[in-house]
């Protein structure tokens, strides 16, 4: 599981500044959904090859009426709910406020593991304007400028010691075949993914299958098909009856990050009636950042008429272009119909994300790749291919060798990886493509 880091505080203290420092770009929001009391944004924030999911909150809106898990937006409690840390963030050169005091006796109740950050703290880090903030009783205070990028790189690797080690992916376990297929079934609320599972399972009730241990208890359930062996892991969020969770929505975001990260192939359930939407592209977005392999399953087709499946087929075209590699099968889990051509298509995509490529084969197919397109000449280089072998399975990577290869063209890098594709049958997963210039040797030569 990527350890969740959720920044929690008031309005105007710099949550999104730090949000986006972290995640160093202001390009990696994964979700941002509308229409909520308090919105979050999800992004991916790495130091070295640890990587953690970070949570924007909304500010915490001051109330004068009932205890603060009363005045707390759903969506924040969700967030410190579901998170390993949280960043309790402070503006250090307005002070301590009352509002902070009662943000920071909630924290103290619920024991989560917090730190407090002293944002606009430019120039402030021995000041003894920072120790008033010791009076929130939730130990040492950091002082950090988000806006100018001074201690966040300190503050992540402080965050990183908090946080246990997550453990590298042994490349091995990939090709084990006794290990099962872990299958991560993601989608929007009300999509049908838990349907989707039962229907698997001949079973009407998912919950006797719920693994607890955390705040956000997996849904994990063994499954064998075709003499293979099976992880469903179901991303609906069914939770715990508890005051916390009474009154936040079922769909929990950061348990599907997780899910889709952990997966060899993620079934995207999209709800036919209601088309394709901007969270299903999300979340389509993050399982091709993960590499993971990938079905689109759409749901309740039998309830579309004719032009209704033309028009969701357009939107299909505009919003998931980019996952033109992925299958699509159109499914009634409420109905059972469409079921066994999904887990052929599911079992596909596993093979074709861990298929070995030989490096003769690659570079027999490099060279007549090149024999039919050449690449075009850029200025006063003409990229020359030369060899390729194979970089990594889930997903697969192949790794090309030659000269002037920096100067290949987004064109040709599509046209490689259709010609690849083809060859090796590599349907429903994404597929990588690195290009490794050889050093010219008369470079430093005069």
């Amino acid at each position: 599981m990527i350890p969740v880091i959720a920044l929690v505080g008031r309005p105007n203290v710099g949550k999104s500044t730090l949000f986006n420092r972290l995640t160093r770009t202001r390009e990696a929001i994964v979700a941002d959904f509308s229409g909520l009391t308090r919105d979050r944004h999800y992004g991916t924030a790495k130091l070295g090859k640890r990587q953690f999911i970070v949570v924007d909150t909304g500010g915490l809106e001051d109330s004068a009426e009932g205890a603060i898990f009363e005045k707390m937006a759903s969506q924040t409690l969700q967030a410190i709910a579901e998170a390993d840390l949280v960043l309790f963030m402070v503006d250090a050169r307005a002070g301590l406020s009352a509002q902070d005091q009662e943000i920071g006796r909630y924290l103290r109740k619920i024991g989560k593991r917090t730190l407090i950050i002293a944002n606009k703290a430019e120039g402030m880090k021995d000041s003894l304007h920072l120790a008033e903030f010791y009076e929130l009783g939730l130990g040492e205070v950091y002082a950090v400028s988000a806006a100018h990028g001074q201690g966040v790189r300190e503050l992540l690797e402080l965050a990183a010691a908090e946080l246990p080690a997550v453990p590298e992916p042994d490349a091995d376990a990939e090709e084990d075949e006794d290990q099962p297929i872990r299958i991560a079934v993601a989608g929007r609320p009300n999509a049908g993914k838990s349907t989707l599972i039962n229907a698997w399972l001949g079973e009407e009730r998912l919950v006797t299958f719920d693994m607890p241990g955390t705040t956000r208890d997996a849904i994990r359930v063994p499954f064998e098909k075709n003499g293979r062996r099976y992880e469903l892991i179901d991303t609906a969020g069914l939770r715990r009856k508890g005051k916390v969770f009474e009154s936040i929505e079922k769909f929990s975001v950061v348990k599907t990050l997780q899910a889709i990260e952990g997966a060899h192939v993620v079934v995207l359930v999209l709800d036919g009636t209601q088309g394709v939407t901007d969270q299903d592209a999300h979340i389509a977005g993050y399982a091709l950042e993960s590499g993971r392999a990938v079905v689109v399953a759409i749901n309740k087709w039998d309830a579309l008429d004719r032009y209704q499946r033309e028009q969701l087929a357009r939107s299909l075209e505009l919003r998931l272009a980019f996952m033109r590699f992925a299958p699509v099968k159109h499914i009634s889990a409420l109905r059972r119909q469409g079921l066994e051509p999904l887990w052929k298509a599911m079992g596909a995509a596993y093979d074709a994300a861990t298929r070995k490529m030989p490096t003769a084969k690659l570079t027999r197919l490099l060279q007549e790749a090149v024999q039919y397109q050449a690449p075009r000449k850029s200025g006063m280089f003409r990229p020359k291919p030369r060899y390729a072998h194979q970089g990594g399975m889930n997903p697969p990577v192949i790794v090309i060798h030659g000269n002037s290869l920096d100067h290949v063209g987004h064109a040709y890098q599509r046209f490689l990886e259709g010609w690849f594709r083809k060859a090796f049958k590599l349907d429903g997963t994404p597929l990588r493509i690195e290009f490794r210039t050889s050093d010219n040797p008369y470079s430093h030569k005069d």
